[in-house]
């Protein structure tokens, strides 16, 4: 089209823009072009970690390495810091609260150090997963990799830093009367179902982490609180044996108890069935599922967003 003006000159009408009316998503979609850092799908998503297996261990290993490095004793603090833990434990509440009562020390020493141990692979876990993100910020932002490959590698070193420490765990059961049996082979799936939540959990908590850095600093009352409420020093039935009994019931199936009581019981003889509650295995398959499921689910959902802003 052309129209003349008053000087007899003709000007050219602009043609329609193609690209008008469309999305800028149209656009790209149309020039052949895509999102850089898009999220990509969850079948796709799980198969680059899975390619991406070694870096995770790897990395998982290098920290492990690393944590003591500067430290004269080096890996002999990974022991050394749980078994310092019992210690204070067992002298507040073995020696001055009496929160043994109802076992034999025999039974009480293990029991105690073995919960000190399995609750601090989860405490590690969820305060490792809440800096997974917010503390590699360099590495995040520099190179492209699934994100998720972060909490799953520091899961997978407190798990390393766990199975070094068991050794003395076992130690520690034999000295006081439990010996190798059958029952000891039901800690590899204890373990197994206990990272799997972990794992879940240090994922939620990395995406919460890397948006709230403030989280870090709160997260060591809750977890404090939740290592009260899970009967690491004392058995949850015979302390609440005056309580009503859904009170216990709630304690002894979370998540972190009934753990804790899947190892005791593989682990020490005198800790017999009657002190798990009912289901108990039903119990920490299905919280492994869930927060293993529900924690990647949720951590992919934001996988674009981390490092950016």
């Amino acid at each position: 089209m052309s129209e003349t003006t008053h000087d007899s000159a003709v000007a050219m009408s602009a043609p329609p823009a193609s690209d008008e009316g469309l999305t800028a998503a149209q656009r790209a979609q149309k020039y052949g072009l895509a999102q850089s850092g898009a999220r990509p799908s969850l079948p796709q998503y799980v198969r680059e970690l899975w390619d991406r297996r070694h870096f995770i261990s790897a990395f998982a290993s290098a920290k492990l390495t690393a944590q003591y490095s500067q430290a004269k004793l080096g890996q002999v603090w990974q022991v050394a810091t749980p078994l310092l833990n019992a210690l204070v434990y067992f002298l507040i509440f073995g020696l001055i609260l009496k929160a043994d009562r109802g076992m034999d020390r025999q039974i009480y020493i293990p029991f105690l150090v073995t919960g000190v141990f399995v609750f601090t692979f989860t405490q590690s876990s969820v305060m490792a997963g809440v800096r997974a993100i917010s503390g590699n910020l360099g590495l995040v932002r520099a190179l492209h990799f699934p994100r998720a490959s972060l909490p799953i590698s520091f899961s997978l070193q407190q798990l390393q830093q766990l199975l070094f420490s068991m050794i003395v765990l076992f130690i520690i059961a034999i000295g006081f009367g439990s010996y190798p049996r059958l029952s000891w082979l039901l800690i590899i799936p204890a373990l197994a179902l206990q990272f799997l939540f972990n794992t879940g959990l240090a994922m939620i908590m990395a995406r919460l982490g890397s948006k709230t850095p403030d989280l870090a600093q709160l997260m060591p009352f809750v977890m404090r609180t939740w290592m009260y409420a899970s009967g690491v020093m004392f058995s949850i039935r015979t302390m609440l044996a005056e309580s009503p009994p859904w009170v216990a019931d709630i304690l002894q199936w979370n998540p972190a108890a009934i753990y804790m009581d899947l190892m005791r019981f593989a682990l020490i003889d005198g800790y017999a069935h009657k002190n798990l509650p009912p289901h108990v295995w039903a119990f920490a398959l299905g919280w492994a599922v869930l927060v293993a499921v529900g924690g990647f689910v949720y951590f992919w959902k934001a996988e674009e967003r981390y490092g950016r802003g």
